[in-house]
């Protein structure tokens, strides 16, 4: 089961740390509701003994506060954060529209080059969307890449210029790396590290009577992930910008 820190205000009756099993949409979720502290030490305190509760049921992942300070003090206790990576690969295609349209360029005729060390499912998805959406994509692969092009180019007639040299990686509106790369300089209009979660991910928001359902407060990124890997948010009910 996936945790849920929430800050509260001091009330009286409120206890510090207050711990109860609830649920967001249709997951499962064990909240825990600390009382923030104008003093930093107290506020550590509290969400340490937050941490331990959760460990105890059996909790290893948790969806923390925005622009939480006290990451650390949690993996002392066994707890993680939800990780966002497997969303933010679902996503890469939208992100790329989205942000070529942030950077006042038209999508359809923009460059797009993508680069994986391995041909795997997200990368065949990705690829596969961006095709479809633009008209160059690029595609830097060590092995695989012929059969995906030759593919895409059977089933919807498009085709993918294989194999890049570094300044046609680098000259691309917009770029995608799957994994890390240190001979690029990620100076591209749009350039999207889905390995990396410390990037900032664009605005995420759900259909309206969704939406309202939402806890506030709550990293927006680790709780999408979180109701995706529980099965009771399809990727397709995710909204990119404002």
């Amino acid at each position: 089961m996936v945790g849920l820190f929430a800050w509260t205000e001091p009330g009286r009756g409120r206890r510090s740390v207050g711990l109860e099993e609830t649920g967001v949409l249709r997951m499962r979720v064990v909240r825990v509701d600390v009382v923030r502290s104008p003093y930093l030490a107290l506020s550590r305190r509290r969400v340490v003994a937050a941490g331990k509760k959760l460990h105890k049921r059996g909790v290893v992942q948790a969806v923390l506060p925005e622009d939480f300070p006290f990451q650390e003090q949690l993996e002392h206790c066994g707890l993680r954060p939800v990780s966002t990576l497997a969303l933010r690969r679902a996503i890469a295609a939208d992100w790329v529209r989205w942000g070529l349209a942030e950077s006042g360029r038209p999508a359809a005729g923009a460059r797009v080059a993508v680069s994986a060390a391995s041909l795997t499912g997200e990368v065949v998805r990705t690829v596969t969307e961006l095709a479809l959406r633009h008209r160059y994509v690029l595609l830097d692969l060590p092995y695989g890449g012929e059969e995906l092009c030759r593919q895409l180019r059977r089933e919807y007639g498009v085709s993918l210029l294989l194999g890049p040299s570094k300044e046609q990686l680098e000259g691309a509106e917009a770029l995608v790396l799957f994994d890390f790369r240190t001979d690029l300089t990620l100076g591209n209009p749009v350039a999207l590290r889905l390995f990396d979660e410390s990037q900032a991910l664009p605005p995420l928001s759900l259909p309206p009577q969704l939406e309202e359902q939402l806890p506030q407060g709550a990293d927006r990124g680790q709780l999408l992930a979180a109701l995706r890997e529980a099965g009771v948010l399809r990727r397709e009910q995710i909204v990119l910008g404002k």
